[in-house]
């Protein structure tokens, strides 16, 4: 990690305005022999290395103290001082103990987590080319200073911000900086004009980080070409660093300002009581942590009101005579309330939901996430790399008088091989087609469309193949072959083209490997499946002897190649279609040649609507055939501005293409089962308007049909960021939906969004993999960072990386947040119940009074600690592996407002605690009372002697009982609402309870074993007397085995009153509305109606005007998350009373 030391820069006003030699003047170097060693050593004296500030893992000892800190932990401790201090080493050893086990289990988990993180970190240890004294060295980014002269090549990582001097063909992919997924041409000179206007910028806040074309940026990548820059800025003063010191820069709440100037007198006070309470609150965890985080303190320390509370009756019981004895009863009491082993446990249970997660591609780096992540209300997602691939596919081809050629069942834009190619007829305008106008729409940007089609998994297409042979030899469509004019378009397309796709060996594994920018990938990958790749064409002959690179101003590039016969040369050139058309003198190739006159240019504009309509971006290839000289061609520069206008005309239109970046496979159904979950999607990209908005109709983020929804929540739902950083917190609060998309975001906006999100009451998770998501990813409730893709910022502010970066592990991994959570409602249903039952006993005890005056316990404080932490923790692990129930990513989050502790388990956890209490005080009064006379003996709390056998055979009598009870509730917690004995009502078996306890069989075991653990406890000489204060039983046994059938037969009572009377049904498992397996989506999108799939689909129509919608919205598979926008606006429409043509 880099010292954390500011310098100042050495650069007057940003370099990318300032011409190069005023740049190297001021950063003191030379552009032709770099820095010297000297000047390198002097620099880096006064410069930190080149890293950036928390990218490194978290010390060791920040982990401890975090587990040390926990409010358990605290009341813990407290209980163990007060232990040791009236004398009783056994009981505060056994707390030390305690406190030990549950912070070690928590410091090396996280540690664990964290060291993982390291070693994802360590895949990637970056090196820069720089020159220095005239020579070139390879040295570590790390080791880069202000002034270097750095080399960057095709794949380079650009080790720090760089003012270009030199560039050949110099593309940089900033789509982890910027957001924008096509790569970045860079030039040298310093006229920057002012975006929007033609003024040339004069200060730096005139344009945007993405407009500095002269400027390559820290972490990006070099796609293609070559050049040279100075390093103007390193480590944490670079863009990347200033996002990332961003994400960790601490903003002060509203109202903590001590500014009395400005505030007035009082600031200082409100200001500093506000500043006081939120540090006591962070330490004591009641203020900051997840909502289970922040319910488990608050109850801790309710627990220990409870337990003060406790020893104080106590104390007024004895008239406040607080001796020896008094004191340890107390002490027995506030231990009794307290639930030692709940850390534990519940760190156990995410230990192994950290498993499970690490083996389905996800690290948790915090342990908190993987239990946050059950609460989640809403996803915030970047679009490129994460809903989709972040990779350009061709997908349709248009040849004039030819038809189209289209890629079918290709999701991987490296291979060539999978997939197909079909031919089939061009879309032909009917009678009612206005004719196109050339307009000055930019169609390089213009991927926006409501009509993209997903595309099936190469392995499903393959699966499906033979029953679709009779669709697939429909005369519409037929296999590609290779002809005249298939192979003119192809030849320019592979050409004119500096990327590379190959095959290479890759850990003993063949795998396909491409360098170069996207699109060009995308073109040269169509090639070969044909097999005409560039370096076979050259292999046969052809060779380059002119290149006239893109020019983003043109917006085309151009190439000349000598045949192979060595008889003609070829001009080859592709680019945007306006740009490209205005030179084209004809149409097609061979025996498709024709003229281009207006109409046939009318019909190349409507081909272009056409794949532009359907989310593509479209491009133009043409060719001519060169007469000029070759030659003199070689010796031309390729700057050469006359020479290159000479090249390009007369040019013939072979053909158009269209690219586009496809959704990852596994996302329209990830997004699918958020929408079931009750879980919306927002799509937050820097990617153009139009763009977002077609990927999020594609794959369900938003309907396809956004007039089926009110105006005004239509209008919202699709935002661009300009429009929406405008808004105030009031006027965005006001706002009937969030907006699902927001296109060009700043990390500003998507601040702003968590921001607006978090003032509804809403919990949120962020997805990202560039560093322009740090930031969000830090504000956040979960941050979800990408690991292959996703840069070091990312990761280091982020909760939750995805290893595999696919969106549905983040659907996995809700799903075990869901599971984990339901899980912990039983487990601390299960210990909340025993301490519930012990206190009922406990308190009632204090009216047992011995022959000297002192109240004699009917458990002693061992019996207490052995049944808190060995009794009820194992059982609690168990009920903590219990599978996930099948309707659980079919219900609604669930409410952060109760967290784990509902009304319903508030209510069970009196209800049980209460009946355990009973039937215990029944057991040892029954014993002491009823069978020897009410002998309590004298100082039976202490030691044994003869007067104490009916108090100790009471004790162990009760002992057992408890131990049984405790062991038997586990079972009945398998589930909250169900019968123990039919936990799955869809079961055909007559008496499932054997199959039903037997299938967790960590519990099972825990069960038994536990159960059978009486015997020895009881039995064993001196453990019994001495340790438990119990001693051996005989009749006592079928007392405690029948008050264990009357606490059993009383659960099963209450649990059928709650079901019989509906009671705490909102929301759970048995609710009417799962029973019914129907969710309530009102208009449609996506419905689960009784007796149809989960996934069936459903068109609907609007029932507050009556008017059907089209039958097309049936091809909606997944527009989900909208489910409850209508319903928020009064709109709703109940599924019964739909017409069965709207079902359909």
């Amino acid at each position: 990690m880099a010292p954390t030391k500011t310098v100042k820069s050495a650069l007057q006003k940003h370099p990318f305005l300032l011409p190069i030699e005023e740049v190297a003047q001021q950063l003191g170097t030379n552009i032709e022999s770099g820095l010297s060693a000297a000047k390198v050593q002097e620099i880096q004296r006064d410069h930190p290395p080149n890293e950036l500030e928390g990218g490194g893992g978290v010390p060791w000892y920040k982990i401890l103290l975090k587990q040390c800190s926990n409010a358990m932990i605290l009341v813990l401790v407290f209980a163990m001082a007060l232990s040791y201090g009236v004398g009783d080493y056994i009981e505060g050893g056994v707390l030390t103990a305690v406190i030990i086990l549950n912070v070690s289990i928590g410091f090396f988990q996280e540690f664990k987590a964290e060291k993982k993180m390291d070693s994802l970190r360590a895949l990637s240890s970056p090196s820069a080319a720089v020159l220095r004294d005239g020579q070139i060295d390879t040295i570590p980014s790390a080791e880069v200073v202000p002034g270097d002269i750095v080399i960057l090549k095709t794949g380079d990582t650009v080790p720090a911000d760089l003012r270009i001097f030199e560039a050949m063909n110099l593309n940089c992919d900033e789509k982890s900086l910027t957001g924008e997924a096509e790569p970045v041409e860079k030039i040298v000179e310093n006229n920057i004009m002012v975006p929007g206007s033609e003024r040339l910028a004069t200060e730096e806040g005139e344009v945007g980080i993405g407009d500095r074309f002269n400027m390559a940026y820290s972490t990006t990548t070099v796609t293609k070409g070559r050049g040279r820059g100075i390093v103007t800025y390193t480590g944490m003063q670079t863009e990347v660093g200033k996002i990332a010191a961003s994400t960790t820069k601490k903003q002060r709440k509203a109202g903590r300002s001590m500014n009395y100037k400005k505030y007035g007198k009082a600031a200082p006070v409100k200001g500093g009581a506000r500043r006081t309470y939120d540090a006591v609150g962070k330490f004591l965890g009641l203020t900051e942590g997840t909502p289970l985080q922040r319910k488990l303190s608050k109850v801790a320390y309710i627990l220990f009101g409870c337990a003060l509370l406790l020893a104080i009756i106590v104390f007024g019981v004895n008239k406040f005579n607080v001796t020896h004895e008094v004191a340890i009863y107390a002490i027995s009491t506030g231990i009794a309330i307290i639930p030692e082993s709940l850390i534990a446990v519940l760190t156990i249970t995410m230990v192994v939901g950290m498993t499970v997660m690490r083996k389905a591609n996800v690290v948790i780096r915090d342990l908190s996430a993987l239990e946050a992540l059950g609460g989640i209300t809403n996803i915030c997602s970047d679009k490129t790399g994460t809903l989709t691939q972040g990779a350009m596919i061709v997908k349709k081809v248009w040849l004039p008088k030819v038809g189209i050629f289209t890629v079918n069942n290709s999701m991987d834009p490296k291979d060539p091989t999978q997939g197909d190619v079909t031919k089939g007829a061009a879309p032909v305008p009917n009678a009612n087609t206005q004719p196109s106008e050339k307009t000055e729409t930019d169609y390089d940007h213009q991927r926006s469309a409501a009509a993209l089609k997903f595309d099936v998994p190469a392995e499903k297409a393959a699966k499906d193949q033979g029953n679709n042979q009779k669709a697939n030899s429909s005369p519409a469509e037929e296999a590609a072959t290779i002809t005249p004019e298939l192979e003119a378009f192809l030849l320019p397309t592979a050409l004119c083209n500096l990327s590379t796709v190959k095959r290479e060996k890759v850990e003993n594994t063949e795998k396909w490997q491409t360098t170069g920018e996207p699109t060009e990938i995308a073109l040269q990958v169509f090639a070969h499946r044909f097999d005409f790749g560039k370096k076979k064409l050259e292999t046969q002959g052809w060779k380059q002897i002119a290149e006239f690179p893109f020019d983003s101003s043109i917006k085309r590039m151009s190439v000349i190649y000598n045949s192979p016969d060595g008889g003609h040369s070829m001009v080859f050139t592709k680019g945007a279609v306006e740009r490209v058309l205005d030179l084209c003198t004809s149409v097609g190739s061979g025996s498709t040649s024709e003229p281009l006159d207006e109409k046939t240019k009318e019909h190349v504009f409507y081909q272009m609507n056409e794949l532009a309509s359907q989310g593509q971006r479209v491009l133009a290839v043409a060719s001519r055939e060169w007469t000029g000289d070759a030659s003199a061609a070689v010796k031309k520069s390729s700057k050469d501005e006359a020479f290159r206008n000479e090249v390009e005309q007369g040019l013939t239109l072979i053909g158009l293409v269209g690219i586009y970046d496809p959704p990852r496979d596994e996302t329209k159904d990830a997004i699918r089962e958020c929408s079931e979950a009750g879980i919306k999607v927002h799509m937050l990209t820097g990617d153009h308007p139009a763009t977002a908005e077609a990927i999020a109709k594609e794959i369900g983020i938003v309907p396809r049909n956004l007039s089926i929804l009110p105006p005004d929540v239509a209008a919202s739902i699709v935002q661009k960021a300009t429009d929406f950083d405008k808004l105030s917190e009031a006027e965005i609060d006001a706002m009937p939906e969030l907006p699902l998309v927001i296109a060009r975001c700043a990390p500003d906006t998507k601040t702003k969004m968590i921001n607006a999100l978090r003032r509804r009451g809403l919990y949120m998770a962020m997805t990202g993999d560039g560093v322009n998501d740090a930031p969000s990813l830090s504000a956040a409730d979960v941050g979800i960072a990408m690991g292959l893709a996703g840069s070091d910022v990312a990761k280091g502010a982020a909760k939750i990386v995805l290893t595999d970066d696919k969106f549905n592990s983040i659907v996995a991994a809700i799903r075990e947040g869901r599971r984990m959570f339901d899980n912990i409602q039983k487990f601390v249903l299960h210990l909340l119940t025993s301490n519930v039952g012990e206190v009922i006993l406990l308190i009632a005890g204090l009216g047992f009074q011995d022959s000297s005056g002192f109240s004699v316990f009917p458990l002693s404080p061992l019996q207490i600690l052995w049944i808190n932490m060995l009794t009820s923790s194992f059982p609690a692990f168990g009920l903590g592996k219990e599978k996930a129930s099948s309707d659980i990513m079919r219900r609604p989050p669930h409410s952060n407002k109760y967290g784990v502790f509902t009304p319903q388990i508030m209510c069970d956890m009196l209800v049980y605690g209460l009946v355990m209490g009973a039937t215990t005080l029944l057991t040892f009064v029954t014993i002491v009372y009823g069978a020897n006379g009410g002998n309590l003996g004298r100082d039976c709390n202490r030691e044994w002697n003869d007067q104490c056998v009916a108090v100790f055979r009471g004790r162990g009598a009760v002992f057992a009982l408890l131990t049984w009870e405790i062991l038997i509730s586990a079972w009945e917690f398998k589930s909250i609402r169900r019968s123990m004995f039919r936990l799955d009502p869809a079961t055909d078996s007559k008496f499932p309870f054997f199959h039903d306890v037997w299938e967790n069989q960590f519990l099972f075991w825990a069960v038994i074993i536990g159960a059978l653990s009486v015997f020895p406890a009881i039995y064993i000489p001196g453990l019994n007397h001495q340790v438990f204060r119990h001693t051996t039983i005989t009749w006592e046994w079928g007392l405690s085995f029948g008050c264990v059938i009357l606490f059993v037969v009383c659960m099963e009572a209450w649990k059928f009153t709650k079901r019989h009377f509906h009671l705490f049904e909102q929301g759970e498992e048995d609710s009417q509305e799962f029973k019914n397996k129907k969710l309530s989506l009102r208009q449609g999108f996506f419905s689960m109606a009784k007796g149809s799939r989960p996934s069936s689909i459903r068109s609907f129509g609007r029932s507050r005007t009556g008017e059907k919608k089209d039958a097309g919205m049936t091809a909606l598979s997944a527009a989900p998350t909208t489910r409850t926008l209508v319903g928020s606006s009064g709109t709703e429409t109940q599924e019964k009373a739909r017409t069965p043509e709207q079902q359909v």
